[in-house]
């Protein structure tokens, strides 16, 4: 405040007055609103801070006197408040930094582990394929013979038959006994043989990696096909099976080009997996009025198309989900699985058509695959739940 103002000896609203003019008080109302406002606490034990027009800051202590009256003690602390902000933008830095450091460790440990995931990958790889070259030459050699003796069971039976005429009734019931016994054990040893030849050549195929042609298709007919054929396969297999199907195709889904076949597979492997969960959760003895269902539900996402299949069955405990997708992890029971479908099924989705699959599950609730296709072709691994 200038001498010559002091000197004059005004009152203190004049002072204030004069000073709210100058905008000291930096308040969005009128002078006397300021001036109301500041003697309303004036002679109160107080510190505020305040900032002068020309940007210093500045510290004011109020201390009332014993018989009336205050002191004022101005402090000007813009250095002090400078060097805060100054170490507070440092601390924040710091911290960013450091958020920065852990965000990048933790992307290092996850690129680290997708690194020694796909080197256990290609050496499972390789050795999934020469184990499967030395089963599939003595496999071939069983499925044929086995096929040729019951060939050869025949041209038995007839070369035999003048002799077989002069024996009596029992013997011939005995021999044609052992001969159907024969033609029956043949007929289960090529039965099986085939199966094992299947398992084979996936596996020779989960090795391979290798993709076929692709050309544009609409997902809706060739998810609901797919679904159809997997409902009339696990009909076959077991008259007793029986499943609720729900369909809720997206409309106006544009044809997106991908392999045909090898999404079909997919399809099929995810659909029998749902039946299998759905129908064992009813034989283990769920809830009374319990309905094996399977939900299958596309939805058009702009650049990529989603796929969910969803079943009511028995669920995945949390602890064996990142399990899913290792080739020959399987849940089921020693024979009724081979542990290859969702790895195929992951290699399919990500490697040859560059799209995602996850699960959600809850156990003994509900489990839920959810796969994107995008439309553009490109290939390359998408992200392993």
């Amino acid at each position: 405040m200038p001498d010559e103002i002091i000197a004059q000896r005004r009152s203190l609203p004049d002072y204030l007055r004069y000073l709210a003019e100058r905008g000291e008080f930096v308040l969005d109302t009128d002078v006397e609103e300021q001036v109301r406002h500041v003697l309303a606490t004036t002679g109160q034990i107080r510190v505020v801070e305040r900032v002068r027009p020309n940007g210093r800051v500045i510290e004011i202590h109020s201390n009332p006197v014993p018989g009336g009256g205050f002191v004022l003690i101005y402090s000007d602390i813009t250095e002090r408040k400078r060097n805060e902000a100054e170490i507070a933008a440092a601390r924040d830095a710091a911290q960013e930094a450091a958020r920065t450091i852990e965000a990048a460790f933790q992307e290092l440990k996850i690129a680290q582990a997708n690194l020694i995931q796909a080197e256990k990958m290609a050496s499972l790889g390789q050795l999934t394929a020469g184990i499967a070259h030395e089963i599939k030459n003595p496999l071939n050699f069983v499925n044929n013979f086995a096929s040729l003796s019951v060939d050869l069971l025949a041209e038995l039976k007839e070369a035999a038959a003048p002799g077989f005429a002069a024996l009596s009734e029992d013997q011939r019931a005995e021999i044609d006994d052992i001969s159907k016994m024969l033609t029956g054990n043949l007929q289960k040893i090529t039965e099986h043989g085939k199966r094992a030849d299947g398992i084979v050549k996936a596996m020779l195929e989960h090795s391979r990696g290798a993709s076929g042609e692709r050309r544009e298709v609409d997902i809706n007919t060739l998810a609901d096909e797919a679904l159809n054929l997997a409902y009339h396969g696990a009909r076959a297999q077991d008259q007793s099976f029986n499943i609720t199907l729900e369909r809720e195709f997206g409309d106006g889904i544009a044809p997106i080009e991908l392999n045909p076949q090898d999404i079909t597979r997919v399809f099929l492997n995810l659909f029998g997996n749902g039946f299998y969960a759905a129908n064992r959760r009813a034989k283990d003895g769920a809830a009374a009025g319990f309905s094996p269902m399977l939900k299958l539900t596309t939805r058009d996402l702009g650049r990529a198309v989603e796929i969910r299949v969803r079943d009511n069955g028995t669920g995945i405990p949390e602890a064996i989900r990142d399990k899913l997708f290792q080739p020959f992890f399987t849940t089921k029971p020693t024979g009724e699985g081979t542990g290859l479908g969702l790895s195929i099924t992951y290699d399919i989705v990500t490697k040859q058509h560059g799209g995602t699959i996850t699960v959600d599950s809850e156990f003994d609730t509900f489990t839920e695959f959810v796969v994107t296709l995008p439309r553009a072709m490109v290939t390359g691994e998408g992200g392993r739940p």
